[in-house]
């Protein structure tokens, strides 16, 4: 097990854009008011969880549906492809069902689908093809970090950033997870044909 500091930043980077913590602000801010509260610990420990679970075993559990980690990936990549267009045209693609219990909305749909879902799933995986697993585990949990401290400052930084700089940061983000995307797809789709 060797500690590469480029791979942490880059597998960190990938990572952060995906999971989009601070592009998802308003979405957590509109969990909030209708649950009425978010425990910050309680999302960023069930997201780690999914994470640490699927760079773990979600090789093996696409390999119980016979799907390969090139096919799994090139799957995501479209998904990554219409969440990134959201972001930057501001459109819904994906239907919202936000839970409305306090006692399941930092779980359901604050840290699985949103935190942790099919897009960060599917850059572990690809990630795993690509970087020691150390490494991607330090990122994981700089990004769980991440995702706790942005999650217990959601109103100040709602606060500082306003409107416009809130729509901002969704579209730079959304720029970047469209590139991330598309190669996803182009370094998979090749795999596929071999």
């Amino acid at each position: 097990m060797e500690f590469n500091g480029d791979e942490i930043l880059r597998a960190t980077m990938v990572l952060f854009a995906v999971i989009d913590v601070i592009g998802s602000i308003p979405v957590i801010i509109n969990i909030k008011k209708k649950a009425g509260e978010i425990h910050p610990l309680r999302a960023s420990l069930v997201a780690l969880g999914i994470m640490i679970g699927f760079l773990f075993i979600g090789e093996q559990i696409l390999g119980l549906f016979h799907v390969t980690v090139n096919e799994f990936a090139v799957a995501g990549a479209f998904i990554l492809f219409f969440m990134a267009l959201e972001m930057i045209l501001g459109i819904k693609l994906f239907r919202d069902e936000s839970a409305e219990s306090p006692k399941i909305a930092s779980v359901v749909p604050l840290a699985f689908p949103i935190l942790a879902g099919a897009g960060t799933m599917t850059s572990l995986v690809a990630l795993r093809a690509e970087y020691e697993t150390a490494n991607i585990l330090v990122a994981v949990l700089i990004n769980v970090v991440l995702i706790f401290v942005v999650l217990k400052l959601t109103r100040r930084i709602e606060n500082f950033l306003g409107p416009n700089g809130i729509a901002v940061l969704q579209k730079v983000f959304g720029i970047i997870l469209l590139a991330i995307a598309i190669k996803l797809f182009s370094t998979n789709i090749q795999a596929l044909g071999n």
